[in-house]
């Protein structure tokens, strides 16, 4: 089954990291966050990969066209330019890097893919900039007992200011990191089914407007509920805190 990752958008709101490379480059401990999303899929036996790249989408591409040499041990011979790999760390993955436009919105993205995804049945969708512990291979069983178009992984929003219990003037309880416990917002990790793709008009297209919403409407969208960890990469505070759990050796999400 194939995995879209969504990595073509500007990331203005991490302009300091981003004026060089694309978000989904930006670094988590030694790794792309893209390589940790990719890893995540990977341990649950999703590799096949394609990236819908756009801005700064070189970078990309010349990050996993450079993957295999700097992950092995090779003699070269510099006379003819052949080699011999003597060991390798590298993944088996299999990753298509594709150029869906500098402008193109998150659907118009899928739209480009077409020729990719047709005939593939079902195939998942996320974003190139949050982390998760979503048991996917639970996620994909969910999406194929239902028999709807699409699944998306519904999780709860990260705490992101303290929070006070109050008794008229007088705090009751103040907990820094509250969780919020309270509704359930888009967290990504989408499975569709190849018909979904006749929803994606053309590239000024979002993916969360027009196709989710109609899709909804028709009754064929499904919420897999996620209550375990999610964070997003949207500001350089949610990049910190990733990389204080990263340098913990206990980031959540490489449990998964």
């Amino acid at each position: 089954m194939k995995v879209v990752l969504l990595a073509g958008g500007f990331g203005s709101r991490l302009a300091e990291h981003t004026e060089t490379r694309p978000k989904p480059m930006i670094e988590i401990g030694p790794y792309p966050i893209l390589w940790h999303i990719m890893q995540s899929y990977a341990s649950h036996g999703f590799r096949d990969f394609v990236v819908a790249c756009g801005y700064k989408g070189e970078v990309i591409k010349e990050y996993f066209h450079s993957y295999f040499i700097h992950s092995a041990d090779c003699v070269v011979n510099l006379k003819d330019g052949s080699r011999e790999v003597i060991r390798s760390t590298a993944p088996d993955w299999k990753v298509a890097l594709v150029d869906t436009g500098l402008g193109t919105m998150t659907g118009g993205r899928l739209r480009r893919l077409r020729t990719w995804l047709d005939g593939a049945g079902t195939f998942m969708v996320t974003y190139g900039d949050g982390l998760s512990d979503v048991d996917i291979g639970a996620l994909v069983s969910f999406h194929k007992s239902h028999g709807k178009l699409a699944t998306v992984t519904a999780v709860r929003p990260p705490a992101r200011f303290g929070g006070l219990t109050l008794s008229g003037d007088q705090v009751r309880e103040f907990s820094e990191k509250p969780q919020s416990g309270e509704g359930w917002i888009n967290g990504g990790y989408f499975v569709f089914q190849s018909e979904v793709l006749d929803y994606m008009l053309d590239d000024s297209i979002s993916l969360e407007r027009e196709p989710l919403e109609r899709l909804a409407k028709e009754g064929e969208l499904a919420a897999y509920r996620h209550e375990g960890f999610w964070h997003p990469m949207d500001t350089l505070r949610d990049k910190r805190a990733l990389d204080a759990m990263w340098e913990s050796g206990k980031a959540p999400w490489m449990a998964a």
